[in-house]
């Protein structure tokens, strides 16, 4: 089979979907991960790709999920793109503060699940972070994971979008050898990722206000292609966040790279009963 064969999860729509578009444009196999069933399977058919089901809100899909995808050849790109800005603090079925686990564990879980077939292809495993990591998340606490103190949407988005950008890191020092881990900062997006949200960046991104500070989710999807079908060391540093052109800087500081260490080990632990 020609092309790569790139996993995009979050692909119903958005920059997601756009992707995909690009990608399949450019001959390259993709296989469409979603939460929506009627939309994940719209965007399969308009490209003509396989597509999987799985609400990350339930980590029981995520590991079905990954038995799904570990029936392909070969998996040579894993874009960890599902997430959001949820609304009021919830706990999931699995115990996780939501928008912790829909942002952060979904993903994490997914590449430990998959790591054996990933770095069989020696695979480039891509997580979008965000803006909102250094807008809402410069003091981020590795001991407030669960974001039980001074909840807010966006702060524990932008908190969950940090942890994105540090388990790249982490994941990149640990295992490089194996996989290329890279994340990207794809902008301020004209999608619908805050339709759970509330309160001023809901009503940003659901009104005309929206199309005067965002891009389009083609537009921002650019980045991530160039990331999948880029190579490690020429295109990109591998352990970076990425923005337009170069990568990001973080506002916050993590000297040593103790939280980033810190942080991985959680979620290993905090995974470990759905590796089983």
């Amino acid at each position: 089979m020609d092309g790569k064969t790139i996993v995009i999860t979050g692909a119903s729509d958005g920059i997601g979907a756009a992707a995909a578009r690009e990608l399949k444009r450019r001959g390259e196999n993709v296989v469409i991960c979603g939460r929506n069933r009627e939309k994940t399977e719209r965007i399969a058919a308009e490209l003509g790709a396989p597509c999987h089901l799985a609400d990350y809100s339930r980590l029981s899909e995520v590991k079905r999920l990954a038995e799904e995808l570990k029936e392909y050849d070969r998996i040579d790109v894993l874009c960890n793109n599902a997430g959001g800005v949820l609304g009021d603090r919830a706990v999931t079925e699995d115990g996780f503060e939501k928008t912790f686990q829909v942002n952060v564990l979904g993903g994490f879980l997914l590449t430990r699940l998959l790591f054996g077939k990933l770095a069989e292809s020696n695979a480039t495993v891509i997580q979008t972070s965000s803006i909102a990591a250094n807008l809402f998340g410069s003091d981020f606490r590795a001991d407030d994971l669960q974001n039980e103190k001074n909840y807010s949407a966006v702060k524990a988005y932008g908190y969950g979008k940090l942890c994105d950008a540090l388990l790249t890191r982490e994941l990149a020092k640990r295992y490089g050898d194996k996989i290329n881990a890279v994340a990207f900062e794809p902008g301020v997006v004209r999608t619908n990722f805050a339709a759970e949200g509330k309160g001023f960046i809901k009503f940003c991104y659901h009104t005309p206000l929206k199309y005067f500070f965002t891009i389009t989710p083609k537009k921002s999807a650019e980045r991530l292609v160039k990331l999948a079908l880029g190579e490690a060391g020429k295109d990109f540093v591998t352990g970076e966040t990425y923005g337009k052109k170069k990568p990001m800087k973080f506002k916050f500081k993590d000297e040593g790279g103790e939280a980033a260490k810190t942080l991985f080990d959680e979620c290993v632990r905090l995974t470990d009963r759905f590796i089983v």
